[in-house]
């Protein structure tokens, strides 16, 4: 049986490991492009955030290439994201598409749904041999993440543009030929290895900055949603860490009822979980703030409520906090082009910003 998922960054080299030791033809979907929006779009409700109708874009394709079983996954309330797995489903159904689905909720929020549905996904398959296959998938995600970490470390520092990229797609590549949890471990020493054989500048520049990057799951990890942000900063000379990686967010979010310790940063400005990572947003631009970052950059999905509300307190925040906010909210009418001048407009203001701050710490300095 063939079966696919959504694209999400790197994690769909595991998923592909996943569905192939479970016994399926795994159908890999490819990196979205302006096609897999452009059909989502034309599908999906006007006001259907941007995640929505990218993976439904992505379902289509996969489905065009003989996939027959999908398999997604979401929160369950108070973002609507919950439904997406149904009304996906619905379209599919309505355009003509005759597919299966198994969408999984949170295993603490619906247990025996949960385990409904992984009896179902793991078809004639022992349970040794699941525990086996999401033992070597969360190896593979543990790589990935490390891998793309490193990738943030060194993009300012590299002494060719794009070099950086080059080695990282190289690595996962590694990762993704890989077949036991020996092997992921070799790729990733090995991965970690080429990054660190970039050529770059010999010591840290004075101007380094740090932008932290805080929102919405999905446009957070997903490059094509946010228009390469991570590198397009890493290229402008800029550190970036971003808030969510889908380990931690399997920690925190699937595993256990959400990351407490930012709810508790969170809570003197927003008090109740509202869904998504609205909550996680305050949170998070709390710590880059007391960290020392320079900015933070907020994605959000247009019409995404959880964001919307986080969006409604940034000001007051960024003043009490000392810490510059650009929001981004991106649907399909968002063009490349004025995001990465946006961004290079934002990376300007935090340089001016450091100068002034400098030449004031050093007038205190030469006063006393």
């Amino acid at each position: 049986m063939k079966a696919s998922y959504p694209h999400m960054g790197t994690s769909a080299i595991a998923f592909r490991s996943l569905c192939r030791s479970l016994g399926y033809e795994p159908v890999q979907p490819n990196p979205p492009t302006q096609r897999t929006l452009s059909l989502g779009t034309r599908y999906s409700p006007e006001f259907a955030c941007i995640p929505f109708k990218i993976v439904l874009g992505t379902y289509i394709e996969v489905l065009e290439r003989g996939a027959e079983l999908l398999v997604s996954g979401g929160g369950k309330g108070p973002c609507r994201a919950g439904y997406y797995g149904e009304l996906h489903q619905r379209i599919l159904n309505d355009i003509g598409y005759d597919c299966e689905m198994v969408f999984f909720w949170p295993p603490l929020r619906t247990p025996a749904d949960f385990l409904r549905k992984v009896r179902r996904f793991k078809g004639g398959a022992s349970w040794t041999d699941l525990y086996r296959a999401l033992r070597l998938t969360w190896e593979k995600l543990l790589v990935l993440d490390d891998l793309e970490m490193k990738s943030h470390r060194l993009r300012p520092l590299q002494r060719r543009r794009g070099s950086v990229t080059a080695a990282l797609e190289s690595s996962l590549d590694l990762v993704d030929r890989a077949v036991t949890v020996d092997q992921v471990r070799e790729a990733r020493r090995m991965g970690l290895a080429r990054l660190e054989n970039v050529p770059v500048h010999d010591s840290e520049p004075d101007d380094l900055l740090k932008v932290g990057v805080v929102g919405e799951i999905y446009v957070q990890l997903e490059p094509f949603a946010n228009f390469n942000l991570e590198e397009k900063l890493g290229d402008l000379g800029v550190f970036v860490k971003r808030g969510l990686f889908l380990t931690d967010f399997a920690r925190t979010d699937i595993l256990r009822w959400g990351d407490e310790a930012i709810a508790d940063v969170a809570r003197p400005y927003l008090s109740e979980n509202v869904g998504g990572h609205g909550q996680n947003s305050i949170g998070e631009i709390i710590e880059y703030a007391r960290r020392g970052y320079d900015g933070v950059v907020q994605l959000a999905p247009f019409s995404c409520i959880p964001e919307i509300v986080a969006k409604s307190i940034v000001p007051a925040l960024s003043r009490e906090w000392n810490i510059p906010v650009m929001t981004l909210f991106i649907d399909e009418q968002t063009g490349r082009g004025g995001v990465e001048t946006r961004l290079e407009a934002f990376v300007d203001l935090l340089r001016s910003r450091r100068r002034k701050d400098e030449g004031k710490a050093h007038a205190r300095i030469s006063g006393s």
